[in-house]
């Protein structure tokens, strides 16, 4: 790819120019630019510790998703530690890291899959690159909670879908590649996947598949940023696309499977409408969500959020060429402490 600096800096410069529904949500405006600034003074080998990724696309089981300082965590293992309260430590540190969390998600997985399903998720075990805080190594495998979200996501689509299997996944949002990565280390067939996403990030996820699984430049597309729109016949596409959020009028054919974790809950409700028309122009077979029920927190001028949440219902209103055949949280998707529900939606087209 390009020099990341001058590459971003061009496709912020065009998203400037767009559509609204392509812009930023107010979600996303200034930490677009923060993590841009964090990957080119830190650079992309190790954008997976970054403190302000951890706080956008890159969530944990442990520290600071489970909202613990380092600090505290340091704090009550060091008392039971030095009280020889061995048990207790364990326990604690388990608790506290994250791994108890992972460890019953892989449950659910394990539970969920037979050795020899068609996707075989079984295989996955997730690359170290970009040099994460968090991964979690469970029978001889290794996971995060990004790729632990679309593992159990994909288990639940297979439950109530046990004969389909995508050739073409759609992805708005994927964040830093995980879905492609699944993809790319179980599927049993040929299949192409294409990411559209707000820059950086659809170049961040670029190079995180390139890197995660060694992938060739002939395997790989990534938009040139050419401002003449031009027409992307998803059949002549490679195994794996990567295109800015504006570029998603330029796909052209059909889909088996759209997929959207957790970014939807992050845009206002006109721009998520405008997505799905897309998808739904692109005749989606099968739609593939994961979104806060409730929705997500309304910003303040101290909290980041949104101005109007969308919430789980609004898909059935958003979606009327699809019929609903099953939404989740136990187990596959996620209740928080404080009774908010992260929720799987699976939409076939009627």
């Amino acid at each position: 790819m390009k020099k990341f600096k001058e590459y971003t800096e061009r496709a912020f410069s065009l998203l400037g120019q767009q559509n609204p529904l392509y812009k930023s949500s107010s979600f996303w405006e200034k930490a677009c630019k923060e993590i841009t600034e964090q990957t080119i003074k830190k650079g992309l080998n190790n954008f997976r510790e970054d403190q302000t990724n951890l706080s956008f696309f890159v969530p944990t089981y442990g520290y600071p998703g489970n909202s613990f300082s380092k600090e505290k965590i340091q704090e009550i293992l060091n008392f039971l530690e030095q009280d020889n309260l061995k048990k207790p430590f364990l326990g604690q540190k388990q608790f506290l890291s994250g791994y108890d969390q992972a460890l019953s998600d892989y449950r659910v997985l394990l539970a969920s899959n037979k050795k020899t399903d068609k996707l075989d998720l079984l295989s996955f075990s997730e690359s170290t690159f970009g040099n994460p805080i968090e991964h979690f190594e469970i029978e001889e495998k290794v996971f995060s909670r990004s790729s632990m979200n679309y593992l159990l996501g994909l288990s639940y689509l297979k439950s109530l879908l046990p004969s389909f299997v995508p050739q073409s996944v759609l992805e708005i949002g994927g964040g830093f590649g995980s879905l492609g990565e699944i993809l790319n280390k179980t599927h049993t067939q040929d299949f192409k996947y294409i990411d559209v996403d707000l820059p950086p990030m659809f170049s961040i996820a670029h190079e995180y598949m390139r890197n995660a699984c060694n992938l060739s430049e002939k395997e790989l597309y990534i938009s040139d940023l050419d401002q003449t729109p031009k027409k992307l016949d998803i059949a002549e596409l490679p195994m794996f696309s990567f295109l800015p959020s504006w570029e998603m009028e330029n796909l052209t054919g059909k889909i088996d499977l759209f997929v959207n974790f957790i970014s939807f809950q992050e845009m206002e409700p006109p721009i998520v409408r405008n997505y799905l028309k897309r998808v739904s122009d692109l005749e989606a077979e099968v739609i593939l969500l994961r979104n806060m029920r409730e929705g997500k927190q309304k910003a303040t001028k101290s909290r980041v959020g949104v101005i109007t949440p969308v919430l789980g219902e609004d898909f059935k209103k958003l979606l009327s060429n699809y019929k609903l055949i099953g939404k989740n949280v136990m187990p596959y998707g996620y209740a928080t402490v404080d009774k908010f529900h992260s929720e799987l939606y699976v939409f076939t087209r009627k």
